[in-house]
């Protein structure tokens, strides 16, 4: 469990400045809307106790390093942020909701989308408050829909998860949020600690937990949260500038195989660079462990940047990578990039869900294939790996933003081509694309293994083959010195 802290103190951890709303809590029955005997008392005292009204604290609060004489990443932030905080006090009955609760989240909300400012919730509840009943339960729904018209209005929502956050305050306000972030340690599940099976591993009800079925972002350590969130904010509410993205340059090539040599070619950028003589050089130079990884390119492409992790749907994937970063020519970019490794289910869905999340956002996205294909074993097809695919393919159809595609290897099947942009896919010389894998494609027509290199050939795999066929717009070239 990590340490509990109260909301002013996070407030106070987190922000530069901070303004609370007014409220407008009306008169309230002694015992609340049920005649709870004794709930007065019980407010009276939380009250006395933490110095609260409510068990929530709303206000305008701002956001950045630069005040303090720090930087993000070692690189300056462009300055503060604005944005509407939300802090729950888990002093005051449990941080729970209750009619007053949904009161001032509803009030922060409306205050956030007519001044056109992110919001971030500092969580700490235990759940609704039972003393109201089902009045209380009912301010999930009011929750929910403030949230759903934020989202829509394309303003960012943040959250960070405090120990507890339990039951409904982490299916709404936690785990609804675009970001979500959590403290070590922390308890983070639906069932509060009391209302578990008996036989119950607690491990599973744990940030960490969450973190590994893909429904937080990432673990923050209190002494971290403060640069996290500037980043956060920083990178989700900048202009994101106009235009379309540029091309990310081919990194230091692959080495050629000495008796195929390099077959110089002009560059759709401009130049010349070396493309592979067959169709068999490409594939070889497109599974060189030489050549540039995802990694390589996203830390070439990007000053600093901040990752999401999971599917929200149970899964992560390690082989995709997915956040937003400060490209060079300072606009924010999302980014969704295959490692080398067969795609899993949950590595589509975390795409799919960082291209809708950039649209609403206003951000545009960049997209690097580099996959044999997708995974094809049985844990693949009973994690929904054909809903997952067709999941992507339509939220790149439909994108609200730009989206530019890089191929920087293998481009495997289907499973590549559902992270590509329909009319703005690129190529690296060190990589193909193809229907199929050339070993599979010989198999299939029952060719013997001696004829690999010549289905790879009839393909027609390569970089320049494909700007020939018209699938890819052009060809990025190396970078100058590599």
């Amino acid at each position: 469990m990590t340490e509990r802290i109260s909301a002013r103190e996070a407030i106070a951890l987190v922000t530069d400045s901070f303004a609370e709303l007014p409220s407008s809590d009306g008169g309230f029955p002694p015992d609340g809307p049920l005649s709870w005997k004794g709930y007065g008392e019980a407010r009276a005292r939380a009250a006395d106790r933490t110095g609260e009204e409510e068990s929530v604290v709303c206000g305008i609060a701002t956001f950045g390093t630069a005040s303090f004489g720090t930087t993000i990443d070692g690189r300056a932030p462009l300055g503060p942020v604005t944005a509407v905080l939300v802090a729950f006090e888990f002093g005051f009955l449990g941080g729970s909701l209750g009619e007053r609760t949904g009161d001032r989240l509803e009030a922060a909300y409306d205050h956030a989308r007519t001044h056109r400012l992110p919001v971030v919730s500092l969580v700490a509840t235990g759940g609704s408050r039972m003393q109201e009943g089902m009045l209380a339960l009912t301010q999930l729904q009011r929750v929910a829909r403030q949230s759903a018209l934020t989202r829509e209005a394309g303003l960012a929502q943040i959250a960070v998860l405090r120990d507890p956050t339990t039951g409904g305050g982490w299916a709404t306000l936690g785990a609804g949020a675009d970001v979500t972030l959590a403290l070590p340690g922390a308890q983070v599940a639906f069932a509060g600690s009391r209302v578990r099976p008996p036989d119950a591993d607690p491990a599973a009800y744990t940030a960490e937990a969450q973190v590994a079925a893909g429904s937080v972002d990432a673990l923050v350590p209190k002494d971290g949260l403060r640069e996290a969130l500037a980043l956060w904010l920083d990178l989700l509410t900048r202009p994101a500038g106009r235009g379309r993205l540029p091309v990310p340059a081919a990194l230091s090539p692959a080495p050629v195989p000495p008796a195929l040599g390099p077959a110089p070619v002009p560059s759709a950028l401009g130049g010349a660079t070396d493309l592979p003589a067959t169709g068999w050089d490409a594939v070889q130079r497109a599974r060189s462990p030489e050549r540039p990884r995802a990694d390589a390119y996203l830390d070439a492409y990007f000053t600093r940047r901040a990752a999401i992790g999971g599917d929200r749907c149970g899964g992560t994937d390690d082989g995709v990578l997915c956040g937003f970063g400060r490209a060079h020519d300072g606009r924010t970019v999302a980014y969704a990039a295959q490692r080398g490794t067969p795609t899993r289910p949950a590595g589509y869905r975390t795409a799919a869900r960082l291209v809708r999340m950039a649209g609403r956002l206003g951000i545009p996205v960049l997209t690097l294939v580099d996959t044999p294909g997708a995974a094809n074993d049985a844990l693949a097809e009973r994690q929904g790996a054909g809903a997952a695919i067709a999941d992507l393919f339509a939220a790149v159809a439909t994108a609200r933003t730009p989206v530019t595609t890089l191929v920087i290897g293998e481009g495997g099947s289907g499973g590549a081509l559902a992270l590509a942009a329909p009319g703005n896919t690129w190529a690296t010389p060190d990589s193909y694309f193809s229907v199929i894998a050339p070993e599979s494609a010989a198999a299939i027509l029952k060719r013997p293994a001696d004829e690999v290199r010549a289905t790879a050939a009839q393909l027609r795999l390569r970089p320049q083959d494909l700007l020939d066929l018209g699938v890819i717009r052009g060809i990025s070239p190396h970078r100058t010195g590599g």
